[in-house]
């Protein structure tokens, strides 16, 4: 499920001194400079609780780890145990370390699961509901990154505790999102909830999560399996049950975080490290930037139409090529090599002109692909786009299958 409630706000906060925030009385800092380090977040009090850790000996990782804990409590719609995410981190001798913690379809998940029975889309259900629910990966997912950490999970997981059992006061900007979506809130759970409530809320009111208290213990108990197996998986399974989802305890037990290896690339001079798939960020990343490569963004200035042309002009190539190329590798074969070559970048954008938008119709994915081992003989060969390719990609419905996801990227020392 996707719940937008509130807009992003990038908040850095850096307290010097011992004293912890106060989570009735705390401000947004959107600016500040810091000497020993900086933690920013979606939230002032999950950015708290990671300098909080910082503070006690932890590095970027065990900071990374509580402040998306604490997002879980504080800005669920950034950072939340039901979703899922990618870490994209830089150690300080060089390594390069990424980790796939992204939701995946439940095992009883198929192909016309999003359809109605004349095979039409039902958008609704991959949106909303239990249906719309992958198996959550946050978990797995920060459990595996405690490798790269230095401190215990139950002292990382502290502060949202707390955060969850006491509460917190919400802003103006929170309680209009809670009261927004109260309707949605009602409609889609079987059981109350803690983000409704009889009056309206205001600028100010606490807001305690007792259950998410419950099962952030659970997990400072036992670690994933305090998640994945035993009451938590119960609840979940029983949940899914009653409102016509499809995750069973099954499913909860066979979700494993994967550590991929890290899609790599050069531009101007700068090493790139970023997520490689099944996050189609990285190669469209690597893509956008090889349509801009050669093209003097600098002498044109920030924001101004020639560059903002440009870089849109690249967006709609590289989302064209998204839509019709990319899925998750462990499902459907990706031609990456082809998709991120230089001179197949250079021959997307040839046909760009200064001052004119290129017709949306005529933007289409490049391909169709020869096979990876054939493409590799004949690389120096100078390239020619072909024909846009019509095939249609068992990638889309996985990548619908797989939902939503949010993502964690630090650079740490040891």
């Amino acid at each position: 499920m996707r719940f937008f409630l509130f807009p992003l706000l990038l908040l850095l906060t850096h307290i010097s001194t011992a004293q912890q925030a106060d989570p009735y009385h705390y401000s947004s800092r959107k600016y500040m400079e810091a000497k020993r380090f900086a933690v920013s977040s979606a939230h002032p009090l999950a950015s708290e609780a990671g300098a909080q850790i910082m503070r006690e000996g932890g590095n970027a990782v065990d900071a990374a780890i509580a402040v998306q804990l604490a997002l879980a409590v504080v800005y669920p719609q950034a950072g939340n145990l039901g979703g899922g995410g990618f870490m994209v981190a830089r150690m300080a001798d060089g390594r390069a370390v990424t980790i796939d913690y992204r939701e995946k379809a439940p095992g009883r998940a198929h192909r016309d699961m999003y359809l109605d029975s004349a095979g039409n889309p039902v958008t609704a259900r991959s949106l909303e509901g239990h249906l719309a629910a992958g198996v959550p990966g946050t978990v797995a997912g920060l459990v595996a990154s405690q490798a790269y950490g230095r401190l215990p999970l139950s002292k990382l997981i502290a502060p949202a505790i707390a955060l969850a059992e006491k509460g917190f006061a919400i802003t103006e900007q929170e309680a209009h999102g809670l009261n927004r979506l109260r309707g949605m809130f009602v409609r889609l759970n079987t059981k109350p909830n803690a983000f409704v409530k009889d009056t309206p809320w205001k600028t100010g009111d606490t807001l305690i999560q007792k259950d998410l208290a419950n099962t952030l213990r659970r997990i400072a108990k036992k670690g994933g399996k305090g998640f994945y197996a035993g009451e938590t998986a119960r609840l979940v399974a029983a949940e899914m049950q009653r409102g016509g989802g499809i995750i069973t305890e099954k499913d909860m037990a066979a979700y494993k975080a994967i550590v991929r290896r890290p899609l790599e690339f050069r531009f101007r001079g700068h090493d790139v490290i970023t997520m490689p798939l099944p996050s189609s960020g990285g190669i469209g990343l690597q893509q956008m930037l090889g349509m801009v490569e050669d093209f003097p963004l600098e002498k044109t200035g920030f924001h101004s139409p020639e560059a903002v042309q440009r870089m849109i002009e690249a967006e709609r190539r590289a989302y064209a090529d998204r839509a019709e190329h990319l899925g998750d590798p462990d499902f459907v074969k990706v031609p990456v090599a082809q998709l991120t070559d230089k001179k197949y970048l250079q021959a997307r954008i040839a046909d760009f002109v200064a001052g004119k938008p290129s017709p949306s119709k005529g933007i289409t994915a490049g391909g169709p692909f020869e096979s990876t081992s054939a493409w590799w003989t004949r690389r120096a060969t100078p390239y020619r786009s072909p024909p846009p390719s019509t095939a249609a990609m068992a990638a889309k419905w996985w990548s619908a299958a797989r939902g939503s996801c949010s993502t964690t990227k630090w650079t740490t020392s040891p």
